[in-house]
C-alpha cells in the first residue's frame, strides 16, 4: 500500500484540529448554559475528542487505511448531535457518545468482514434471516409510541431494530445482485424485500419503508441500469400504495397536513410550523445553545433535529451539516467508479443513497416541502440504534473506496501529455 503523501496528511490533521475546536468551543457554551458545572459533561467531551485523535492515530493499523475523511465527517456530525443531547440533559449526552462508540465498533466490525467478499457472500443469508427475524419479533413485542410500532423495550433498554436491519439490506441485496447468476437468487432477493417493506408497513414505519424501497431501487437500477424495468417497478409499487390507501384510510390521514401545515398549526401542522418559526430566528450563527424555543417542541432532538441546528446554532452550521453529507455522497461515487468489484460498488451506492435519502426526508419533511414521515437525522439525531445505522453503513463506502483528493496538476498535465503521445 502507498503511502500517502505528507502533504495529505497535513491536510486532514488541519481538518481533526479545525473539528476539535469547534467541538471544543460547543462544549464550553453547553457547560456555561448549564447552572452548574457538570464534571460530568466535561469528562463525556474530553473523551469524545481524545477518542477522535486516537482514532486517526491508530486507525491506519485497525483499517489499513491512511485516510480518514469519511470517519472525519462521521464525528463531526455526531459531535452536533452530541452537542445537541448535552443541552437537554447529562443523560441523553452520556446515552449518545456511548451509541456513538458502538457505532464506530460496528463500522470497524463490518470493515474488516467486508473487506473479503467470500465473508460478505457467506454473511448474506444469515443476515436476512436475522432481520426478518429481528422485523417478526417487533411485530410481536413493540407497542404503538407515536402512532408506529416500531420500538422494542426491555427494561430500561429500547431499541428500533428496522434501523439495525438497514445495514443488512445493503449486504443482502449487494451480493444478490453481484452474484446474480440465476432467476432463483433474483427471486429470493425480491421476496426478501418485499418481506422488510410489508413488514415496515404493518408497523405504520412508512418513512423507513420508502428508505427501504429507494434503495432497492438504487441497487436494482446499480445492477441493470435498464431505466423501463425501474420505472415498471415504480408503477407497480404506486398502484399497490393506492390499495393501501384505499383499504386503510388511516395511512392517508397521516399525511393530511402536507402543504397545509398553516391551515393546521396548532393540529397537525404544529410541529413542521413551529419548525419554520423558530429556525428562521437562528440567523447565521444562532441564538445560543440552549437558548432555542424548538426544544420545547415535541421530537425536537430526534426527528426536528435540523431545526433545532438551524435556531440555535444558526445557517452556517446548518449548511456545513448539508455540505457534509454531500461529500459522503461525492466519496462513494468516487468510491464506486475505482471499486475492484461491483459488490463494492453496489454496497457504496446503495450505503450512501440510503443516508442522502433519510436526510432529505427528514429536512424536506419538516420544513412541509415533503410529507413528515418521522425519520431521523443521520448521526445527528438522539437516539442510539440511528447512530448505529449510520455508522454501519459508513463501513460500506469505507470498503469500496480510495482516499478523496482532488488530481493535482501535475497530474492532469501528466494525463493529457499521454493523451497526446497516443493520439501522436
Amino acid at each position: 500500500m502507498a503511502k500517502q503523501p505528507k502533504e495529505n496528511r497535513f491536510r486532514q490533521t488541519t481538518v481533526m484540529v479545525l473539528i476539535s475546536l469547534f467541538q471544543a468551543i460547543c462544549a464550553c457554551e453547553v457547560i456555561l448554559y448549564q447552572k452548574e458545572a457538570s464534571n460530568s459533561l466535561i469528562y463525556i467531551f474530553a473523551g469524545y475528542i481524545a477518542a477522535e485523535w486516537l482514532y486517526m492515530m491508530f486507525g491506519v493499523i485497525i483499517t489499513g487505511n491512511d485516510y480518514f475523511e469519511l470517519e472525519a465527517i462521521a464525528f463531526f456530525l455526531s459531535g452536533i448531535g452530541l452537542t445537541v443531547c448535552a443541552t437537554i440533559s447529562e443523560d441523553y449526552a452520556l446515552k449518545q457518545v456511548i451509541a456513538i462508540g458502538l457505532g464506530l465498533a460496528v463500522y470497524l466490525v463490518l470493515l474488516l468482514l467486508i473487506k473479503n467478499i467470500r465473508v460478505a457472500m457467506f454473511l448474506r443469508y444469515p443476515a436476512a434471516v436475522a432481520s426478518l427475524i429481528l422485523l417478526a419479533v417487533n411485530l410481536v413485542m413493540a407497542k404503538v409510541t407515536n402512532g408506529a410500532l416500531n420500538w422494542i423495550t426491555l427494561g430500561s433498554f429500547s431499541f428500533q431494530p428496522s434501523e439495525l436491519v438497514k445495514v443488512a439490506f445493503v449486504l443482502v441485496g449487494a451480493v444478490s445482485l453481484d452474484k446474480l447468476l440465476s432467476n432463483v437468487n433474483l427471486i429470493r432477493y425480491i421476496a426478501f424485500c418485499l418481506a422488510c417493506v410489508g413488514a415496515l408497513f404493518l408497523m405504520r414505519d412508512f418513512g423507513t419503508a420508502l428508505i427501504f424501497f429507494f434503495t432497492f431501487i438504487l441497487i436494482a437500477y446499480m445492477r441493470s441500469g435498464d431505466v423501463r424495468t425501474i420505472a415498471l417497478i415504480c408503477t407497480a409499487a404506486l398502484m399497490g400504495a393506492l390499495l393501501i390507501i384505499y383499504f386503510k384510510p388511516y395511512v392517508a390521514n397521516r399525511f393530511s397536513a402536507y402543504r397545509h401545515v398553516w391551515e393546521n398549526m396548532d393540529t397537525t401542522g404544529y410541529q413542521q410550523t413551529r419548525v419554520l418559526i423558530y429556525s428562521s430566528s437562528g440567523g447565521l450563527f444562532g441564538l445560543g445553545l440552549g437558548e432555542g424555543k424548538l426544544r420545547d417542541v415535541f421530537a425536537a432532538s430526534t426527528d426536528l433535529v435540523f431545526g433545532l441546528i438551524c435556531e440555535e446554532m444558526g445557517l452556517i452550521t446548518a449548511i456545513a451539516v448539508c455540505v457534509s453529507f454531500a461529500f459522503i455522497a461525492v466519496f462513494a461515487l468516487r468510491a464506486a467508479k475505482g471499486a475492484k468489484s461491483s459488490f463494492y460498488a453496489i454496497a457504496s451506492v446503495a450505503a450512501s443513497g440510503m443516508i442522502l435519502f433519510q436526510l432529505m426526508l427528514n429536512v424536506f419533511g419538516i420544513t412541509d416541502l415533503l410529507p413528515l414521515t418521522g425519520v431521523t437525522l443521520p448521526f445527528v439525531s438522539r437516539g442510539g440504534s440511528s447512530v448505529i445505522c449510520s455508522w454501519g453503513l459508513l463501513a460500506y463506502i469505507k470498503a469500496a473506496g480510495a482516499p478523496f483528493k482532488l488530481p493535482s496538476p501535475d497530474v492532469d498535465m501528466s494525463r493529457k501529455a499521454k493523451k497526446g503521445g497516443t493520439a501522436a
